[in-house]
């Protein structure tokens, strides 16, 4: 699962071809804790530090535009771009 993004301890990976929440998202990791979010800022599955969630969301909120195109090259099986940390 290629990693997009790392901020103050989070890292951020994505991959599409899931069945269990097949729409756009990202997996956020922190302190051994994982939950996949939408990339609208749901938590889809699993879950990660309040405050380490407040960062993801505000993060996924400034670069919805690079996640939904990451998302497409995904799709398409294409190389995923990093996105710049909060």
């Amino acid at each position: 699962m290629p990693r997009v993004s790392f901020f103050h301890g989070i890292a951020i990976y994505m991959y599409w071809n899931e069945r269990d929440h097949p729409v756009p998202h990202f997996h956020a990791v922190q302190a051994g804790r994982r939950a996949s979010v939408s990339i609208d800022g749901v938590v889809l599955a699993g879950e990660i530090d309040a405050r380490a969630l407040r960062r993801v969301t505000k993060w996924a909120g400034l670069h919805r535009d690079e996640l939904l195109a990451n998302w497409e090259l995904a799709r398409d099986r294409k190389p995923i771009r990093p996105i710049t940390p909060l």
